[in-house]
């Protein structure tokens, strides 16, 4: 009887089979090996985004899809979205919009310009944020690098003030490993740098249970600083300490076109008037 020739082995795979190495085993051995994927799912660097642990430290419920008397719709967007279609966010009422400009003093957002832009040319009012890192820069350099790569402001009527984004930390710590009086100056040395660079106090984006932990209740910007407050659900809820009224509420992480979804606190008109000063 004749003998096929045997296909040329890996060396290995030639002496797993010379040694007797019983068939089914040698199929198990034999088949291609994937690495398991790393118990840590800690996210890359630059690729945090607004409300990123909202749902996952606050929960979510269903939110009201209609819009709200004397409110305006608007939405938040980073590069995870990539190009937005702003005219179909504009035909469903969408009037404003903020584009994630920066994080840390190590990331910009490769579609700013044209998220930024987009908006404005669909009609909105646009502004930009700047996800905080408090435990990689000091907040006045962060505040730097935020308005020289496209956090700025200026009085034109379509741009709105900055964001100063500060909420849970993806990368590690909650906290950023800072104490509470710790975090607070943090983020004074922010909001006084963002003030002197451009004339304009920054909004503070932030959720009312992270302010309240990592800030240790601080109510000290609440007169000067308007509020962008988090939480999806139906209502906006109890606002963190130092705020008896909130600018903007992000009440949804999955409203249509683009996820994340907005409201500011008044009319068309008084978001244009908001927008001059």
């Amino acid at each position: 009887m004749s003998v096929r020739p045997l296909i040329a082995l890996h060396p290995t795979r030639a002496r797993l089979f010379a040694a007797g190495v019983p068939a089914a085993l040698l199929a198990l051995l034999l088949s291609p090996f994937t690495v398991p994927a790393s118990a840590d799912d800690t996210p890359a660097r630059g690729s945090a985004r607004m409300g990123m642990g909202v749902a996952a430290h606050d929960g979510s419920s269903p939110a009201s899809a209609g819009p709200r008397a004397g409110q305006t719709e608007g939405v938040d967007v980073a590069s995870y979205q990539g190009d937005v279609a702003w005219p179909t966010l504009w035909d469903g009422g969408v009037r404003w919009a903020y584009t994630k400009a920066t994080e840390g003093t190590y990331y910009t957002n490769p579609y700013f310009s044209a998220q930024y832009g987009g908006s404005l040319g669909a009609g909105m009012i646009r502004g930009a944020y700047h996800f905080a890192t408090p435990d990689t820069s000091g907040g006045a350099t962060q505040a730097d690098y935020f308005v020289d790569h496209g956090g700025g402001w200026s009085g034109d009527g379509v741009t709105l003030p900055g964001v100063l984004d500060i909420e849970w930390n993806p990368y590690g710590d909650d906290c950023y490993g800072k104490t509470p009086s710790a975090m607070v100056t943090w983020i004074r040395d922010f909001l006084d740098r963002y003030r002197s660079r451009t004339g304009r106090d920054a909004v503070v984006y932030t959720a009312t249970s992270w302010w309240n932990t990592c800030t240790g209740s601080h109510t000290g910007f609440g007169k000067t600083n308007p509020l962008w407050v988090a939480r999806y659900a139906s209502a906006v809820g109890d606002l963190p300490a130092g705020w008896s009224s909130y600018t903007m509420w992000q009440y949804t992480s999955t409203g249509p076109t683009v996820g994340d979804h907005d409201r500011f606190n008044g009319s068309v008109d008084q978001l244009k008037s908001f927008a001059r000063n």
